[in-house]
């Protein structure tokens, strides 16, 4: 049986490749910090493992790349993403 990935592609590994990456994560409903485990994380109304194992590999494998490659910039390349999850308006 084959499972079919949530995680979506990583296109590079510049600035604006992560920012694309967190973004559509949240499209999915799939936002997760950076430093989180992708492992670890459930869902709220369920208590059940948010990511299987095979997208968990996937993501750990990206957040790597990008930390490899960004740095501490991986945080600011998230941060709008997770300002608009949240609700706030960030100005231009």
């Amino acid at each position: 049986m084959t499972i079919e990935s949530r995680i979506p592609a990583l296109h590079g590994l510049s600035f604006d490749h992560a920012l694309m990456w967190f973004s559509e994560l949240q499209c999915k409903g799939l936002l997760f910090h950076p430093d989180d485990d992708p492992d670890d994380i459930v869902t709220i109304r369920e208590g059940e493992k948010l990511f299987s194992d095979v997208e968990v590999a996937e993501a750990r494998f990206v957040i790597g790349e990008l930390f490899t490659e960004l740095g501490d910039d991986v945080y600011e390349a998230a941060y709008p993403v997770f300002m608009n999850a949240m609700g706030f308006k960030l100005d231009a």
